[in-house]
């Protein structure tokens, strides 16, 4: 017996006649914990690397273009480049959805390298203690996804099947819960565990390494109860869907950064 809710609004309020998206405040929501979470890390003395109050802000604000930037490519390139090639306008709409976790990860490797090059710092150190925050953002993500119904799972009979009243008669699987479950509680309780009671801060990408190797695991286990995009599809007759491909492709990187982060340990 599937549980049946009523849709959502992906509009959590509006002001002004202005809409007010629930992904909207789930990005919010996430970069300010996330925020909150690395300065009390750089409180430590056990922190490998120290920012000022201004060096903060600019890589927040580094992290956040990465992100928006690195997603919504992400999301043309990978997932669905010729709709965006008849429509190029769409491009720019990301209130209609459509953003690329792998995407938003270049994105944000790349504006760290960025800001670490400008300040003087090591980008790894900092892309560690990111390693224990990025797992915040993914769980309000995933909620906003579910919210938004939005990356659905398979058809399936499992007594916690999920049918939006309205939308569609077919119990699937709410797989953006498990991702929010696996991707986001899971990995941000060991990461910060990691960060916290072990010595892997003192090697600079370990910690790195670690997250990547651990979400990409996750991210394969869900992509195995999520339904592929629908313009994609499988990629395979075996059943390879995009996500499972990216995530593999980052578990191998994950290990190799790791490995490679163990020759070299920080004073």
């Amino acid at each position: 017996m599937a549980i049946t809710i009523n849709p959502i609004s992906p509009v959590a309020f509006s002001i002004a006649g202005l809409d007010v998206r629930w992904y909207a405040l789930a990005y919010i929501a996430g970069f300010v914990l996330g925020y909150w979470l690395i300065k009390k890390m750089m409180l430590s003395p056990k922190s490998p690397v120290r920012l000022d109050k201004k060096q903060l802000d600019d890589l927040l604000s580094y992290v956040i273009m990465g992100v928006v930037i690195g997603g919504r490519l992400g999301y043309v390139l990978m997932y669905n480049p010729w709709f965006f090639v008849a429509h190029p306008l769409e491009i720019f709409a990301v209130w209609h959805g459509g953003m690329s976790f792998h995407g938003g990860l270049a994105g944000v490797l790349l504006a760290t390298w960025l800001f670490a090059r400008k300040n003087k710092v090591r980008a790894w150190s900092i892309l560690d203690m990111m390693a224990a925050v990025v797992p915040i953002g993914v769980l309000c993500g995933r909620i906003a996804n579910f919210i938004n119904m939005e990356v659905m799972g398979r058809a399936t009979n499992v007594p916690w099947a999920i049918v939006f009243n309205g939308e569609t008669t077919i119990p699937r699987h709410p797989s953006p819960i498990y991702e929010a479950f696996g991707e986001g509680v899971l990995l941000l309780a060991l990461m910060v565990c990691l960060y916290r009671w072990t010595d892997l801060r003192r090697y600079p990408g370990a910690l790195g390494g670690i997250w990547g190797m651990g979400y990409a695991v996750a991210r394969i286990v869900c992509e195995q109860f999520r339904a592929p995009d629908a313009q994609i599809g499988f990629l395979t007759s075996w059943g390879l869907t995009m996500g499972t491909l990216l995530s593999g492709i980052m578990f191998v990187a994950g290990a190799i950064i790791f490995a490679f982060a163990l020759r070299k340990k920080e004073a």
